[in-house]
C-alpha cells in the first residue's frame, strides 16, 4: 500500500477497489454485495463498506435492495439509450472545444492516454485498453475547460465509463480515438466534433454487439 493509499479515507479506497471491479466486469451485473461480507474482506468495519457503497449509489453504479443487500447494477436497454443521447450531444462538444481549446500539456496527457490504449488492444489487454479509452474521454474534457459541461460529464462518469467498457473490437476503438486526437491535434473543431458524434454512434453499435454476445453465450451455456 502507498503513502497515497494510507491517506486515503478507507471508504474512499474501497468505493474505488469496487468501481474498478464493477468497470472491469469482476463484478457482474446483478452480483451481491453484502457489507458483512466486504467488510470480512477489507478487513475494515461495515460503516466504510456502507460509505462506499453509497457512493457507487450516486454514481449509478450499484442499487440498493431494502433489507438485504446491495447489488451490482444491471443496466436496462432503455438505461443505455439514455445515456447515448445525453453523449450524443455532450462529447461533440466537449472534442470541439478541445480542439479550440487545448494546450501542449493536456495534448501530451491525451497522447499518453492513447498509447497506452493502443498498446493494450495490440496486446489483447481488453482492461488495461478499455481503461485507457475511457481515460482519453475524460482528458478530453478536460481539455474543453468548461465547468459547467465538466461537471455534467462528472455526473455520468462511472455510467460513461461502464458503456465504454462493453466492447470487443479494441483495435477498432483505439482506430477511432487515433483519428480524433488528430483532429484535436490540427485544432480542427468541425471535423472532432463531427467525428466524436460519428464515435458516440460506432461505440452504441459496438456495445449491442458485445452484450448480443454475451447473451448468446449465456443462452448455450443453459
Amino acid at each position: 500500500m502507498t503513502s497515497t493509499d494510507e491517506r486515503q479515507p478507507e471508504s474512499t479506497r474501497i468505493a474505488s477497489w469496487l468501481r474498478d471491479a464493477i468497470l472491469d466486469g469482476v463484478r457482474a451485473p446483478g452480483g451481491r454485495l453484502i457489507e458483512r461480507d466486504l467488510a470480512a474482506e477489507f478487513g475494515v468495519s461495515r460503516v466504510p463498506v456502507r460509505d462506499a457503497l453509497k457512493v457507487l449509489v450516486a454514481e449509478g453504479l450499484v442499487e440498493l435492495r431494502p433489507h438485504t443487500w446491495a447489488v451490482v447494477r444491471e443496466f436496462t436497454d432503455a438505461d443505455l439509450a439514455d445515456l447515448d443521447e445525453v453523449r450524443a450531444v455532450l462529447e461533440p462538444l466537449a472534442f470541439r472545444l478541445a480542439a479550440e481549446r487545448h494546450r501542449r500539456d493536456g495534448l501530451a496527457r491525451l497522447q499518453r492516454s492513447l498509447e497506452l490504449e493502443e498498446t493494450g488492444a495490440r496486446s489483447g489487454d481488453g482492461i488495461g485498453s478499455r481503461r485507457a479509452a475511457a481515460d482519453f474521454h475524460e482528458i478530453v474534457t478536460d481539455l474543453a475547460e468548461n465547468r459547467l459541461l465538466s461537471d455534467m460529464m462528472k455526473g455520468i462518469r462511472s455510467r460513461l465509463r461502464w458503456a465504454l467498457s462493453q466492447h470487443d473490437d479494441l483495435q477498432h476503438i483505439s482506430g477511432e480515438h487515433v483519428e480524433l486526437f488528430e483532429a484535436i491535434k490540427a485544432r480542427d473543431a468541425e471535423r472532432a466534433a463531427e467525428l466524436a458524434a460519428s464515435h458516440v454512434e460506432s461505440s452504441r453499435r459496438e456495445r449491442i454487439a458485445h452484450v448480443e454476445a454475451v447473451r448468446a453465450g449465456a443462452a448455450r451455456a443453459e
